[in-house]
């Protein structure tokens, strides 16, 4: 869920455009901070003139049309993916944000990252098993979107920006999992792809920095309160129990019942390792 465009790491890569995510864009134009309940929900309503039935009978004719001329294989995947999607009720159903109660709206927050978080909780309770929501505040379709790329005013925009709405939002979604006994069943991952640099820069803000960061987990068996690893005093290097990325995947694919060994084949058919890292001891 997210409105910036296509970045690196959100295609499938060597699995093949039929395993490419289907992208939710929020309303354009709306900020997320706060100020205005904009939502990251896809309309699934049909137009004037077509309901369930006509839609169906659609997509039969498309069948009867296509005959010996078979589409090449992802765009038959996304054809069928589409019809599945407006055509399973309980899917339209998880995308309708708005029959939501007005108290679970506020809970979440009304903005974007609220909003698609909620979804989000929707969403895995209708089956979907996958679900990526990317946090940022701000009016994302221009200039002034506010991320946590934070180079400069970092204090400030932390506090002010980023994480009120991230603590709201991310709270709600843990207390519904919990109180409907789903959270065993589900993982959560809070995550970036590097950290900030240890000192502050001269515009008050912290740069890249890949050599320590840290991830949050919660769910599917993982031991709840646990703080695994330590960095050394200036936050520079890890100190402790060091994990690495590839630790990181090792543990995911094994919370969701994946053996990390397991190997996939790309599209020329060669088998390749999920991963190459180990199950790091934060399981109860």
């Amino acid at each position: 869920m997210y409105d910036g465009g296509w970045a690196n790491g959100q295609h499938a890569g060597f699995l093949g455009m039929k395993y490419d995510p289907v992208i939710m864009k929020p309303d354009e134009g709306k900020p997320y901070d706060g100020k205005s309940p904009a939502s990251g929900h896809l309309s699934f309503d049909f137009i004037e003139g077509v309901n369930e039935q006509r839609l169906a009978d659609r997509r039969n004719l498309l069948t009867q049309l296509s005959g010996s001329a078979q589409p090449t294989e992802p765009l038959e995947h996304y054809q069928q993916r589409v019809f599945d999607m407006l055509l399973d009720g309980e899917t339209r159903r998880a995308f309708k944000v708005d029959d939501e109660p007005e108290r679970q709206h506020r809970r979440y927050g009304s903005h974007v990252l609220g909003q698609s978080l909620l979804t989000a909780r929707r969403l895995t309770g209708a089956g979907v098993p996958l679900v990526t929501v990317y946090a940022a505040a701000g009016d994302l379709n221009g200039s002034a979107g506010a991320h946590f790329d934070t180079h400069a005013d970092g204090y400030n925009r932390l506090k002010k920006q980023m994480l009120p709405p991230l603590d709201q939002g991310l709270s709600a979604l843990l207390d519904d999992l919990h109180e409907s006994g789903r959270i065993d069943d589900t993982l959560v991952v809070l995550l970036t792809e590097f950290g900030r640099t240890p000192k502050v820069n001269g515009a008050g803000g912290r740069d890249h920095y890949p050599k320590v960061y840290t991830v949050g987990l919660a769910g599917a068996g993982v031991s709840e309160g646990l703080l695994y690893g330590t960095s050394d005093k200036s936050g520079a290097f890890p100190d402790s129990a060091a994990a690495t990325p590839a630790d990181l995947h090792a543990s995911i694919f094994h919370a969701l019942g994946i053996p990390p060994e397991q190997r996939i084949h790309d599209l020329e058919d060669r088998p390749l390792p999920i991963c190459d890292g180990s199950v790091l001891p934060v399981f109860s």
